[in-house]
């Protein structure tokens, strides 16, 4: 097994040369398990055995949990999840007067839920001629380049988010070329359809400490986050456009280019991921594990406060509260 850096400066690591039988090795898996806390993202490269040696290679992170989007589960494989543009089945958005299949804003997964999945294992299926990045960030060292100052004001602060799947409608971190959205698929209209119902607004902490190292991490996901619980105004909404600036800075960013057979592994409580996109008549196939896990800081609004969230925000946006893109990289 060979371990290099994506990038010097990123943290990231590339993992090649592993075969299905060094992953019963229990030595083998403990590097993986320990570069993974310690670095935030794992790509793994030439491991053999599809489907099934995805499965085991994930197994070695955390045991696997349905995502909550059920619409795109693998029929038949319920740890599995597509992440797929399909040409006419799936959401199309005006990105700096480019049409683009499969975009997706920074995000975290499952920030919208009090219980946020532990990471993920995404792999490459069929992949387009062109495009089709997907970008990753640490927030461990998005916290690190915040200004003192800054890292004063957020400590103790928690923010407010809601599902919204529109990302033309965020607000925070949104792309300043982003336009419209088109073709919206079934499944999405599904997930939409219960969202009231399904996925209450939820409060997370904006900073919060890595129980393994003890390093502080920026807990923002720009996608999704609606306001800060105790400054539900003005004052918030500048502190986290300005606090968003360092998670979304492409300059710290490594955007992957897939080939087939890749498998990425991303620590989702710490990672920030997107997706650049495709052009809208091109395919691209992905499917990904979800990680069990729960690092118990998050809770679901209570009723008093979602009656003040609201009124602050929401109804006085005039966005409908749900439209829009699956949300996985």
């Amino acid at each position: 097994m060979r371990i290099q850096p994506v990038r010097e400066e990123i943290g990231f690591k590339l993992v090649t040369g592993l075969t299905r039988s060094a992953l019963a090795d229990e030595a083998i898996q403990q590097e993986l398990r320990h570069l993974w806390i310690e670095h935030g993202m794992l790509i793994v490269r030439g491991l053999d055995g599809g489907g099934e040696g995805h499965a085991e290679l994930s197994a070695i992170f955390g045991p696997p949990e349905p995502h909550p989007f059920r619409e795109r589960l693998v029929e038949g494989h319920p740890q599995l999840l597509w992440v797929r543009h399909i040409p006419g089945q799936e959401v199309v958005y005006d990105v700096d007067g480019e049409l683009k299949g499969g975009w997706l804003p920074w995000h975290s997964d499952l920030a919208y839920m009090a219980r946020i999945n532990r990471g993920g294992v995404l792999r490459a299926i069929e992949l387009p001629d062109a495009g089709g990045q997907t970008g990753f960030i640490d927030q461990i060292a998005a916290y690190q380049r915040l200004p003192q100052r800054l890292r004063d004001r957020i400590d103790g602060l928690n923010v407010v988010y809601t599902l919204n799947l529109n990302a033309a409608e965020q607000r925070f971190g949104r792309y300043p070329g982003l336009g419209r959205r088109q073709h919206v698929s079934d499944s999405v209209r599904a997930i939409e359809a219960r969202a009231s119902s399904d996925f209450p607004a939820v409060v997370h902490p904006l900073v919060y400490v890595q129980a393994e190292t003890g390093r502080k991490v920026l807990n923002l996901s720009p996608w999704f986050a609606d306001h800060v619980l105790e400054l539900p105004g003005e004052e918030g909404d500048a502190l986290l456009h300005k606090t968003v600036q360092y998670c979304v800075d492409d300059d710290h960013a490594y955007f992957h280019s897939w080939q087939p057979g890749d498998m990425v592994v991303w620590d989702n409580w710490r990672v920030l991921h997107c997706a650049t996109g495709i052009a809208p008549d091109a395919v691209r196939r992905m499917q990904r594990t979800t990680l069990a896990g729960d690092y118990a800081l998050g809770r679901v609004l209570d009723e008093g406060e979602q009656h003040h969230a609201a009124i602050l925000h929401g109804h006085d946006q005039g966005a409908s509260p749900m439209a829009g893109s699956v949300i996985t990289g």
